[in-house]
């Protein structure tokens, strides 16, 4: 099987292997499994891959560059017109050869692919939106209009859209799907974490505007100054993380908060392993793996009302929905620091909820998709 990929994930080569962002590229790993050629339509970048960088393990690759584009300003709009032909043109003989196509989004790739797979209404087809599929949310227009063309099920056929949660108004071309990071044999017992001495918390993700790495920090502060012994470990890189330094910096804060950077997938596992709570307190996501993970781990999760995350805590029964008010969350979060019994009861049954999906469950899930 001809398996085109179609993703706005930028790659990276070095020593002929194909790099781009660790979790992306595990569960493409996963549907590689699967097929006996996977040609990649994706951006590709010169320089160096970093420590959440993983390459593509298949043996039949072919990778077919394409320019990165966006419609940010007046500027990148006229850019992108003139790069808009080649672009068609890469991606339309792309899926004219393929078996079987599949699409990420939402992105810009997602979105120009969205509008050529219509040409296609026999290739069979999957999509994976990775964003949040709530029709009620407050998303991008791009985002809009690429939800409406893959449920359209007159433009968009023989096709399944792997979503997350179940949302109303779902057509035929939609199926309820979830993420996994770790396999059925790395299930350990969970180790009972007290909360006595020093409370640990993480945030992992890139630090953007976007997920709120700031509210993290000032929630530990405002604990912190109602004599609370906490401490937040801040994993991961992005364009807040100077405003984030200085805060820290102003505040007196360092004894409290750590920012770590970017670390392998080994170092942020031990990181949940060792953290009572996972914190998100994100504007928009799909299926948070960072909280899925430390759920995973033992860690209670504390993350913001958005897409299926009420769902992933069970609207509070295993973790914590934050209201984004830091005398609100403050008060949650102390209410579970003063019982033992109530964090224990959240935490366990965290774990179990996300010990249902394992990598194993996942690649069979992928495999009955692709047969």
């Amino acid at each position: 099987m001809k398996f085109v990929l179609f993703t706005h994930v930028p790659h990276i080569k070095e020593s002929n292997q194909y790099y781009a962002y660790a979790p992306y590229v595990k569960e493409m790993n996963i549907w590689g499994k699967n097929v006996n050629e996977l040609i990649i339509v994706a951006p590709l970048f010169s320089g160096n891959k970093t420590l959440i960088d993983i390459s593509y393990s298949h043996q039949n690759i072919q990778f077919l560059p394409v320019p990165s584009f966006d419609v940010l300003s007046i500027k990148s709009i006229f850019i992108t017109l003139l790069k808009l032909p080649n672009l068609i043109w890469i991606l339309f003989k792309a899926m004219k050869n393929a078996d079987h196509i599949h699409l990420r989004c939402p992105g810009n790739i997602g979105l120009l692919a969205c509008f050529i797979q219509m040409l296609f209404p026999f290739t069979p087809k999957s999509a994976k939106y990775a964003g949040n599929w709530d029709p009620k949310s407050k998303q991008p227009l791009t985002y809009k209009l690429q939800q409406w063309i893959l449920k359209n099920t007159f433009l968009t056929r023989n096709i399944q859209v792997l979503v997350y949660g179940e949302w109303e108004g779902m057509t035929s071309n939609i199926k309820p799907f979830f993420t996994a990071s770790y396999a059925l044999n790395e299930i350990v017992p969970i180790v009972q974490k007290k909360l006595i001495g020093i409370v640990d918390f993480i945030f992992v993700g890139a630090l953007v505007k976007g997920k709120h790495p700031l509210y993290a920090i000032q929630l530990m502060e405002n604990l912190h100054l109602k004599g609370y012994s906490v401490r937040l470990s801040v994993y991961g890189e992005g364009p807040e993380r100077e405003i984030l330094q200085d805060y820290i910096r102003t505040h007196a804060l360092e004894k409290i908060v750590s920012l770590q950077g970017n670390q392998t997938q080994d170092i942020v596992k031990k990181a949940y392993q060792d953290s009572h709570f996972v914190i998100l307190p994100s504007d928009s996501e799909g299926w948070p793996k960072v909280i899925a993970e430390g759920m995973f781990w033992g860690c209670v999760p504390i993350a913001t009302s958005v897409s299926c995350v009420p769902y992933m805590l069970d609207y509070g029964n295993r973790g914590i929905l934050l209201q984004r008010d830091l005398e609100k969350d403050s008060t949650q979060i102390a209410v579970v620091l003063h019982d033992q019994t109530e964090y224990d009861a959240k935490r366990n049954k965290a774990a179990e909820w996300s010990r249902r999906f394992t990598l194993d469950v996942f690649e069979d899930a992928i495999q009955e998709l692709i047969e």
